[in-house]
């Protein structure tokens, strides 16, 4: 298991400027999250600052984050499983013909990743 650092930062939300240490890992949490209701890292913070009861604000972050994420696994331990039946392939697809669906697929997507950044 890889060593989990604190890392210590400054940030500024309601007009003032705090720090907060977390671990890497939450604060790519905090962040993912963060993206994924599209608002700004300072913004989400204020929202838990402002709906923390009485611990500290890196163990409210903590929480949050924690939290966020169990209520995503909830989620989908309790989806109804898709039937999926399954696709017979009519010929094995060489590499470059494989590369071309991607690219056909990314195309309609509107995508600008690659296999390797993704």
């Amino acid at each position: 298991m890889e060593k989990s650092l604190v890392v210590k930062r400054s940030i500024v939300f309601g007009g003032h400027k705090t720090s907060v240490s977390l671990e890497d890992a939450f604060w790519n949490g905090l962040r993912d999250i963060a993206d994924g209701h599209d608002m700004t890292l300072s913004a989400l913070i204020s929202n838990i600052n402002a709906d923390r009861d009485f611990a500290n604000l890196s163990s409210a972050i903590r929480l949050f984050v924690l939290g966020t994420y169990q209520k995503q696994m909830s989620e989908l331990a309790s989806a109804k499983p898709v039937d999926v039946k399954p696709v017979k392939l009519r010929r094995k697809l060489s590499w470059g013909a494989r590369w071309g669906q991607y690219e056909r697929l990314r195309a309609r997507r509107g995508s600008a990743r690659s296999p390797s950044q993704a």
